[in-house]
């Protein structure tokens, strides 16, 4: 019985490769649909390399519904869809909000229209904990109250589990997993593959590890007022290959769930929160590099604090990490070096 085909929408961008050598780890076929607007091609050659294969790749925006449409024509049967694709900087999409609601949204849209067309059911859709907003109570479940968005990305977020949840309650024959990602840092152990911001990264980590890399000057802290005990914010910092991990398990999930609709929604975290001053004192006692930084002004879209409550995924799916945040900034850490050569 051949491998089951999953195609996997922004599969060449950080958490999407790392799920694309989960997958063949664990005897799935993945499809890689990626525009490069926000990843390298160099990246297929990193998986080529870890993976011991060529991994099919179409060079596509996943809201072209009828590019979408011949890449499942050409590559079908397809088993089910890895939704990553979309554009997801908090700041960013306060500066762009029509070009995140044109893509997060378009984007899902064309998925779920060709998925259905072709009769494939399975769909893990790439959430995030921004939906939950600044919650009244830690650490977050999957039943806390969903506020009102502090960024028009997290706003995305929450409009496209709408978008799914309706789709579902319609009777459409979809089964999806909606797994809401806390903060994931680290590198495949091999260094072949890693996080490639484009641009001016905006998450804690590439800037740590650009600064320790003499690429940029000591990193910025956004306030150190905040009602945390070392004052700075508090993530769920996440290793990226236990994220990778709870795709594949959420796709065995549905595949022993034979009914169809159904909408399962899972945190995916650490269940602990690192404040960004741990963060960057877990990054020194990994590698043994020193990394400067300042404290400036609070930044227009952050959330205080936020970590997970991970009992449901564990149950749902089995699944827990297993790495710690010391692991992945070791892992990544060699991954950065490996851009200085």
């Amino acid at each position: 019985m051949p491998n089951p085909k999953i195609i996997v929408t922004g599969g060449a961008g950080f958490i999407g490769s790392h799920t694309v050598v989960s997958l063949v780890e664990n005897g799935y076929e993945p499809i890689v649909v990626d525009d490069f607007s926000n990843s390298k091609r160099s990246v297929l050659d990193g998986l080529s390399a870890i993976c011991g294969r060529k991994i099919p790749c179409f060079e596509l925006d996943c809201a072209d519904r009828a590019g979408l449409d011949r890449v499942f024509r050409e590559t079908g049967p397809v088993a089910g869809v890895i939704h990553f694709a979309a554009s997801k900087a908090v700041n960013e999409s306060l500066q762009k909000p029509l070009l995140y609601y044109r893509n997060n949204l378009g984007g899902l849209l064309s998925v779920l229209e060709v998925m259905l067309a072709h009769g494939t059911r399975d769909l893990v859709f790439s959430s995030s904990c921004t939906v939950y907003g600044q919650p009244e109570k830690l650490p977050v479940t999957e039943s806390t109250p969903i506020a009102a968005a502090s960024s028009v990305y997290g706003a995305t977020k929450q409009i496209c589990e709408k978008i799914v949840e309706d789709t579902v309650a319609s009777g459409a024959p979809l089964r999806a997993t909606l797994l809401r990602y806390f903060n994931p840092i680290g590198a495949h152990p091999s260094a072949r593959i890693g996080e490639l911001p484009l641009g001016d990264p905006q998450n804690l980590a590439p800037v740590i590890l650009q600064s320790a890399a003499g690429l940029r000057g000591p990193v910025q802290i956004y306030g150190d007022d905040w009602s945390t005990p070392d004052g700075t914010c508090i993530r769920d910092y996440i290793h990226v290959l236990d994220l990778a991990a709870a795709h594949v398990r959420s796709l065995d999930f549905m595949a022993r769930r034979p009914e169809a609709p159904m909408v399962e929604i899972l945190n995916v975290g650490t269940g602990r929160g690192t404040s960004v001053r741990e963060a960057l004192d877990a990054f020194e006692r990994a590698t043994g590099q020193k990394v400067a930084s300042l404290v400036g002004p609070r930044r227009a879209g952050d959330i205080e604090q936020i970590y997970a409550c991970v009992d449901k995924s564990a149950k749902v799916l089995g699944w827990r990490a297993t790495r710690t945040i010391d692991d992945a900034m070791r892992d990544a850490w060699r991954w950065q070096q490996t851009l200085r050569a």
